[in-house]
């Protein structure tokens, strides 16, 4: 079926509008609102009202840009501060942690192959090809999740699965691509040499992304532009850069776009309020246009004849594979308790990125690769559902739950990243107007300034003999407050 411009416009608006608005519902439930985009997908696609979309390049490229903006912004919201407790956690869940997953999917994968009674015959590269597009916990579903349902958690398990997230989709890749290769050339497992390319992608992403992250920094900060909303904009320009240049050099360019994420989140800014609202805004859009693109690809009527065996295939990753690893990852910790394992090894979403990487089988034309796909588009399903819909409820059985913190200020009022100061706010009480109730009355700190008063709905500019009153909110400005990044 063509379409017209406009149509495909037309089409794409009312599929956005769809999953917003679905969305807001399912929120309440406790619905994820990726798996809601994806099922909108679906709904719209073959087996729903029609629409054929089958261009799996096209949906590879689609999810190469989306991945590429999610990683960065997460990354930039990845503070040092609180990861670098947890960094070597991290990094052991991400990199051998997938690697153990992958292994013991690929031969569970195997072995039921081999049952006379499944709807599959994969061979052992194959079935291990197969665990690699689903080993890695999928950054845009776990970053989601954590911050829309604003969960906060014991043990620093937060910066500890969303450092994971965000870095362990890499390994995954490589482990794809190095799959795809190995079954296309009809060459043998060769684990030095996949060892090497791992290493020098790792290597060579790293270093990569650290120095265009520097230069983001140094760039954003020293050139002057017209207009504010360019900035935002020329960040975003780098993040592609930073993901082809890393490619071409035999990188991994979504780790080199993570880590430039990091630097430029953890340093001064021009405009940082703008960049953040804006990429905020552009992760939302590309991650609803990611899911809604996926859920077109797929036809739900082909999975019906692999769904047992998928089933059979989730349930072990959920259950033995990601738990087995997760534990033997941080047996070394001792600090980590029974219960903060048991919640990590629950939080192993599936999502997107497995989905994309199951399309690099289907584009290599690799033997087998429409069950693949399918398995994995099912198995994604699966997590979503029974993973992503029980987070906050294991996170509140296993009791590592926190009471939400306040963030920011009850006037909705920032500072620009590159001006020293903080900025609080205070409730007035009786007590505190036992000297005076003007301004001028106050025990004021030296440096502290009284920027605006609230009083209902209305803002007061203030001067030393306005007369306050029990529940006026102030809004203080201090020196030297912010934390250098």
């Amino acid at each position: 079926m063509n379409f017209s411009p406009d149509g495909i416009l037309l089409i794409g608006s009312v599929l956005t509008f769809c999953s917003i608005l679905i969305s807001k519902t399912g929120y309440r439930f406790g619905i994820p609102t990726l798996l809601l985009f994806l099922l909108v997908g679906m709904l719209f696609g073959s087996d729903g009202l029609g629409l054929h979309f089958n261009q799996v390049s096209e949906a590879q490229f689609i999810g190469m840009i989306a991945l590429s903006i999610i990683l960065f912004t997460g990354g930039m919201d990845t503070k040092l501060k609180d990861i670098k407790p947890i960094m070597v956690q991290g990094v052991l869940l991400s990199t051998v942690g997938v690697l153990m997953t992958t292994l013991l999917t690929g031969l569970f994968i195997f072995w039921v192959s081999s049952w006379s009674i499944t709807s599959i015959s994969l061979p052992l590269m194959t079935s291990i090809l197969l665990a690699a597009t689903m080993s890695s916990t999928d950054s845009a579903s776990v970053f989601n999740l954590l911050r829309s349902q604003k969960m906060h958690l014991k043990e620093n398990l937060r910066p500890m699965l969303e450092l994971e997230s965000g870095s362990n989709d890499p390994m995954a890749y490589m482990l794809t691509i190095a799959l795809i290769q190995v079954i296309s050339s009809g060459a043998e497992f060769n684990f030095s040499s996949v060892g090497i390319d791992i290493l020098i992608q790792f290597a060579v992403g790293g270093i990569i992304g650290w120095l265009l992250g520097k230069f983001s920094v140094w760039l954003n900060n020293k050139i002057n532009l017209s207009n504010g909303s360019l900035y935002p904009i020329l960040l975003l320009s780098l993040i592609f850069i930073t993901f082809i240049i890393t490619d071409r050099l035999k990188g991994n360019g979504y780790l080199a776009v993570y880590i430039a994420g990091v630097v430029v989140g953890n340093n001064k800014l021009v405009f940082r309020k703008e960049t953040d609202t804006f990429m905020n805004g552009l992760t939302w859009l590309v991650q609803i246009v990611m899911f809604l693109t996926l859920g077109l690809l797929v036809n739900p009527h082909e999975m019906l004849a692999i769904a047992p065996v998928a089933l059979l295939i989730g349930l072990f990753m959920i259950i033995v594979a990601r738990p087995l690893s997760v534990f033997a990852c941080l047996l070394p910790f001792r600090e980590i308790s029974l219960h903060a394992r048991t919640f990590v090894s629950w939080v192993g979403l599936r999502g997107a990125v497995p989905i994309i990487f199951a399309t690099y089988p289907v584009v290599a034309e690799i033997p087998g690769a429409d069950q693949i796909f399918n398995i994995v588009f099912f198995i994604t399903l699966v997590s979503l559902i029974f993973q992503g819909m029980t987070i906050a409820k294991v996170a509140r059985m296993l009791h590592l739950d926190l009471p939400e913190e306040k963030t920011g200020n009850e006037f909705g009022i920032e500072l620009p990243d590159e001006i020293d100061s903080q900025l609080m706010d205070q409730t007035l009480t009786a007590e505190m107007l036992e000297n005076g109730n003007r301004l001028m009355d106050m025990n004021i700190p030296k440096g502290t300034l009284v920027m605006i008063i609230k009083r209902g709905e209305r803002f007061i500019v203030p001067n030393g003999q306005l007369e306050l009153k029990v529940g006026d909110k102030l809004l203080y400005i201090s020196e030297g407050g912010k934390d250098e990044g």
